[in-house]
């Protein structure tokens, strides 16, 4: 139960909740805790693996308090034990970032190139497992003043473009699933999507640099996305939308335009 009594702090508006934050030595969901954790969250850095870089990342993060989980996306009882740990550790969660994601580059008229078991992980990690993970945190995401989840997309799911197609088509159903919930849950719980197109992390195996110049002089903002903006959207989502729930935000400099 929330049981925060003192006055917000413009500063820090996040003060005394707790983020959940899936993927999160990730490009995307590593920027998305330090934003979130600036503005005053403790952050729950959840990731497949202990190991080297998710220490790093952990010790990245402003502010103090903060602790890494592991979880494994694939496994719905993992994630219902995680939220018994976060539970245990604050009593609360308030934020929960389903930023954890996988591809293949496979060429769409590669037909046989993308294996039942490639179609079987992709939406396992992407789809399945965010939907498993908002289903384990529901309940704590109820108990606070207001508990918000805010799943990564892509702009793949609208445009049919992406690193395959079963990737597009795990987004696709990300959103929809974004959608079907901000009703749902509502009004205790909001759900929004952050979709971004091409970002400048090493998240699609094979992607060069000239791929991503080529990409940012086609794109009208002149460039491709960074890990902060989109993680700026993640926290506008938590500081500013506070009046949204059930849409997909595109953060991805006009590209589709």
């Amino acid at each position: 139960m929330n049981t925060s009594t003192h006055a917000p702090n413009p500063a820090a508006p996040l003060d005394g909740q707790v983020a959940v934050v899936l993927g999160g030595n990730g490009g995307i969901g590593l920027a998305a805790a330090r934003h979130l954790a600036a503005s005053g969250a403790t952050i729950a850095l959840v990731t497949f693996r202990h190991d080297s870089s998710a220490e790093a990342a952990l010790q990245s993060l402003p502010g103090q308090g903060h602790k890494i989980f592991q979880a494994d996306l694939t496994d719905s009882a993992s994630l219902v034990r995680l939220a018994a740990d976060v539970a245990s550790t604050w009593q609360r969660a308030d934020i929960l970032v389903n930023a954890a994601g996988k591809t293949y580059a496979v060429p769409h008229a590669d037909l046989d190139g993308l294996s039942d078991a490639m179609i079987d992980e992709i939406f396992a990690i992407n789809y399945r497992g965010a939907f498993a993970a908002v289903r384990a945190f529901a309940p704590l995401l109820r108990e606070g003043e207001g508990g918000l989840v805010v799943n990564v997309s892509s702009i793949a799911a609208t445009t049919g473009v992406g690193s395959n197609i079963a990737y597009c088509s795990a987004k696709a159903a990300l959103d929809t699933m974004t959608r079907a919930l901000g009703r749902a849950l509502a009004p205790h719980i909001r759900v929004l999507g952050v979709s971004p197109g091409v970002v400048d992390t090493g998240f699609v195996p094979g992607r060069s640099a000239d791929f991503n110049e080529q990409v940012g002089a086609r794109t009208p903002l002149g460039r491709i996305g960074s890990p902060d903006d989109v993680a700026a959207a993640i926290e506008a989502c938590a500081t500013r939308l506070r009046f949204s729930t059930g849409v997909t935000i595109v953060v991805d400099g006009g590209r589709q335009l």
